[in-house]
C-alpha cells in the first residue's frame, strides 16, 4: 500500500511524500493514524537544521535509530488503529486503538510489541500527547521537589506548563512561571502556578523568591536566554534542571560571580532514561503505567491550538520557525485518501 510520510529534505524544507509499505510480517501490525502530535521543541531543531548530525536521532527508539542527515523522517507521537496484522495468531490486535513512537505519517508498519494500547477511555488527541505527559513526570521524578519548596518553571510551551500542573498538586511553598508569552502565562495560572510573569518581571519574582531565592528552577524553554535567566533565580546550594534540548545550538552559562560560592547544582533531565537513583523502584513499564494514569487528570488535549492535515507540514513549521505566538500545540490529523488505501 501507499501511505503518505514527512520528510525533513533540507534546513527549513520539509515535504509529504508517497510511501510505500509492505504487507506486515508476523508480529508486526499496519496502523492507520489518526493524529499526530507535533513537538515544537525538538522537531523545530530538526526543522532549522540544528541537530547534531553524528547523532542518531533517538537512541532508544527503533523507528529514530538514523542518523539525523537529510533528508531523514521524524515526529515521535501517533495515535491511530490497527488495521492489518501479518499473522492469525496477532488478530487481536485489530481494530485496537495505539499509540507508537513513529514520525509523521497517515500510516507505518511496526513490531506490535513496540505498540502501546490505548486506555479505552481517551480520545485519539489526549493519547497522541502521552509523549509529552511523560517527559513532564521524568521532569519532575528527576527535580525530586520537596514539601515547602520555593519552585519556578522558565519556559511555558506544553512541557513546562504540564509539569506546571504536576507541580500544583505538591505542597510547595510557591510556584512560578516564566515565559514571554502573555497568553500562555494564562495557561500557567489556570493550570496552578501561583506567580506568573514575563522575563521583563523577573524582579517581581525575586521579592517573592526573597533573599534566599528559588529552592529549585526548571528549565524548559529551549530559549538560551531562558537558562541565562533561570540562574539569575538561583541561591545557595539551589537546584537547576535543565530539560531543554539546544542541539547544535551555544549556550553559554556563567560559571563565575556566585555560581561556586553559592554551590549551585546543575542536573539534565531526559526522558529517554530513567535516573540511575530511581531505577531499584521505577522501572520502564512503571512510569508508562503511572503516564497513562496521569493523561486523564491532566488533560494534555485542552492545550491543543492547531489541528492540521499532513499537507499543512511547510506552512505550521514556518510559523513554529518564526515565533508565532498563537501556536501552542499543533497536532496532524490524518484521514485515509484514495491513493492511501491498500493496493
Amino acid at each position: 500500500m501507499i501511505a503518505r510520510a514527512l520528510w525533513f529534505v533540507a534546513p527549513r524544507h520539509v515535504e509529504v511524500r508517497p510511501l510505500e509499505l509492505l504487507p506486515p510480517a508476523a508480529g508486526e501490525g499496519l496502523v492507520a493514524v489518526e493524529c499526530s502530535a507535533v513537538s515544537a521543541g525538538s522537531e523545530l531543531l530538526a526543522y532549522q537544521g540544528a541537530v547534531p548530525a553524528d547523532l542518531p536521532l533517538d537512541t532508544t527508539l527503533a523507528a529514530l535509530a538514523g542518523p539525523a542527515q537529510y533528508p531523514f523522517r521524524y515526529g515521535y507521537a501517533a495515535t491511530g488503529r490497527v488495521v492489518a496484522v501479518g499473522a492469525r495468531e496477532d488478530r487481536a490486535w485489530l481494530g485496537r486503538r495505539v499509540f507508537a513512537f513513529q514520525p509523521h505519517a497517515t500510516h507505518f508498519v511496526a513490531p506490535l510489541a513496540s505498540l502501546l494500547p490505548v486506555p479505552p477511555a481517551l480520545v485519539p488527541e489526549a493519547a497522541a500527547l502521552y509523549p509529552s505527559v511523560e517527559t513532564a513526570l521524568t521532569l519532575v521524578l528527576d527535580a525530586r521537589p520537596l514539601a515547602g519548596e520555593r519552585v519556578v518553571v522558565v519556559g511555558q510551551g506544553v512541557i513546562g506548563l504540564l509539569v506546571i500542573a504536576l507541580l500544583a498538586r505538591f505542597p510547595l511553598a510557591l510556584l512560578a512561571a516564566v515565559d514571554p508569552r502573555p497568553e500562555r502565562l494564562r495557561w500557567s495560572a489556570t493550570l496552578g502556578a501561583q506567580w506568573a510573569g514575563t522575563p521583563a518581571e523577573s524582579a517581581h519574582l525575586q521579592e517573592q523568591l526573597g533573599p534566599a531565592a528559588a529552592d529549585l528552577v526548571i528549565e524548559v524553554s529551549g530559549q538560551p536566554a531562558g537558562l541565562a535567566l533561570a540562574q539569575t533565580l538561583l541561591g545557595f546550594q539551589s537546584r537547576l534542571l535543565v530539560g531543554s534540548w539546544y542541539g547544535t545550538r551555544p549556550v553559554s552559562l556563567d560559571l563565575g560571580g556566585r555560581f561556586h560560592r553559592d554551590r549551585v547544582r546543575i542536573e539534565a533531565s531526559q526522558v529517554s532514561t530513567i535516573a540511575p537513583a530511581l531505577t531499584g523502584r521505577w522501572s520502564r513499564e512503571r512510569r508508562t503505567a503511572f503516564t497513562w494514569e496521569l493523561v486523564p487528570m491532566l488533560q494534555p488535549e485542552q492545550l491543543i491550538t492547531h489541528r492540521l492535515p499532513l499537507t499543512a507540514a511547510p506552512t505550521l513549521y514556518q510559523q513554529l520557525d518564526q515565533g508565532d505566538p498563537t501556536v501552542l500545540q499543533a497536532l496532524f490529523v490524518t484521514a485515509a485518501g484514495p491513493d492511501e488505501e491498500e493496493a
